[in-house]
């Protein structure tokens, strides 16, 4: 549900708007095919066209929409061809980053990812998925920033929008929750351990299980995946 922006925020309007917008597509809250009106989202958020335009723009980028003039601006389908692309990137930017982890991750750094995992378990006992992705973002976050690698987070940030949709899709029955914690778990130890060829072992386990749910999604929501045409409809309101 879009719920208005705080106007105190120190962060730009445009990026919450990105942020907002962002979120409802990967939770399925505007689902794909939708359409997105410029005129009712910032109305929904409290905010002016201009902050949404630039918002669209960015999730074009992102290839979560697609702007078609005099027509409008459409949630895209799943596409799995990059939601692959994506995983190879991700891979690539977080194995470095992991391996740069168990060398050099401070013992402050290693105890607030204990703390994430601690959260994990509590969020997964009451059954949370968005509140479990959260935390599953911030223990990737947490391991990239305390040794120093903002840029690369932000390459992952930027890249994996597609995954995250099938990600939120897999919860909880194509890829069980606890699996995902057990591998975060060998992660950590491996970073705490200070064994590089582990943690980078544990990750790709990790960053490969979407390589398992993806077929099984597909199957089971066909109308979400692989058709990046948009309906000759009118625009649906945002939820």
């Amino acid at each position: 549900m879009l719920t208005r922006i705080e106007p105190d925020s120190a962060e730009p309007i445009a990026r919450q708007v990105f942020k907002a917008l962002r979120h409802a597509i990967v939770t399925m809250q505007v689902e794909p095919g939708q359409a997105l009106s410029e005129k009712d989202v910032a109305s929904r958020l409290g905010v002016s066209r201009q902050p949404v335009r630039e918002a669209f723009i960015k999730l074009g980028e992102a290839g979560l929409v697609v702007i078609r003039p005099q027509r409008g601006t459409f949630v895209v389908r799943i596409s799995v061809r990059q939601v692959l692309d994506a995983r190879f990137v991700r891979e690539a930017v977080e194995v470095a980053v992991v391996r740069k982890a168990a060398a050099e991750m401070p013992a402050s750094g290693i105890a607030a990812l204990h703390d994430n995992l601690m959260a994990q378990r509590a969020t997964a006992r009451q059954g949370e998925a968005e509140g479990f992705l959260a935390l599953d973002e911030a223990l990737h976050r947490t391991i990239a920033l305390g040794v120093g690698c903002d840029y690369a987070w932000r390459v992952v940030e930027e890249t994996k929008a597609q995954m995250d949709r099938v990600r939120y899709l897999s919860l909880p029955h194509a890829t069980p929750v606890d699996r995902l914690i057990a591998q975060h778990e060998r992660i950590v130890d491996a970073i705490a351990a200070h064994d590089a060829d582990a943690a980078e072992a544990a990750l790709c386990v990790h960053l490969r299980e979407i390589l398992t749910s993806l077929p099984e999604l597909e199957q089971r929501f066909p109308a979400l995946f692989n058709d990046d045409t948009v309906p000759a409809a009118e625009p649906v309101r945002a939820a």
